[in-house]
């Protein structure tokens, strides 16, 4: 690992947590933070020692955790990145910020209104830089849009239609079951919805008013690799 002597003084020492090789999230991230100049990869941390050592060898980071608390805690860390599934992340991102560090959090930010709001109130006690990764507000095509619609190029909107598509079919792989437990907090609408909806709102405002119905399609799913129905 670079030693943080020989970066500039202004570059935050990133830790990541849910750093194991199979995840989605930290393929994605690694690679955007080692292309922004500001910000060094420090630490990993994954649910065991030999995902953690797994992770450390593929991505070439030193230092590794099976402890998410002995991440948190490094002195050399500013930012903990928090890439795991939904209904780890309060314990997660309330650890980093009792230690004080600033927290990037991924969509959905908690399983439920009282899990954001207890991390909102100890991000505001601690007086720490929090995000949650609402990232299509920074697509090009998204900023596109919206410096035409500031600009006048289409004149009043008066109305709009968003369409969306879920995930087809009625099967899901094992790595995914735990989405069909309402209480994990990741599902289609929280997930795929949400950040739809916060795209709609950076382009276009906040909702004034809101009414909305909702109907569950597919009260069944099969898990491919079991064949069992949840």
């Amino acid at each position: 690992m670079t030693s943080s002597l020989a970066m500039p003084e202004s570059t935050l020492g990133v830790g990541i947590v849910g750093s194991a090789p199979s995840a989605g999230g930290p393929p994605r991230h690694i690679p955007a933070l080692r292309a922004l100049p500001d910000y060094e990869i420090r630490a990993l941390s994954a649910h065991s020692a030999e995902s953690a050592r797994a992770a450390g060898e593929m991505f070439g980071v030193e230092a590794v955790f099976s402890d998410h608390e002995q991440l948190v805690t490094q002195p050399d860390i500013d930012l903990v990145a928090v890439t795991v599934k939904v209904p780890h992340h309060r314990q997660l991102v309330c650890a980093a910020l009792a230690a004080g560090k600033a927290v990037y959090c991924e969509w959905p930010l908690g399983r439920d209104l009282d899990d954001a709001r207890e991390m909102a109130a100890l991000a505001a006690g601690q007086g720490v830089r929090t995000v949650v990764g609402l990232q299509a507000r920074q697509a090009p095509a998204i900023e596109f849009v919206q410096e035409l619609l500031s600009d006048g190029y289409v004149g009043e909107v008066l109305s709009t239609t968003m369409v969306g598509l879920s995930v087809p079919g009625d099967v899901v792989g094992q790595p995914n079951a735990y989405m069909l437990d309402k209480a994990s907090g990741a599902n289609v609408l929280t997930i795929a919805v949400g950040h739809s909806l916060d795209t709609l709102n950076h382009v276009l405002g906040e909702f004034a008013d809101l009414s909305a119905v909702s109907d569950l399609r597919r009260p069944l799913i099969t898990i491919e690799e079991t064949g069992s129905r949840s």
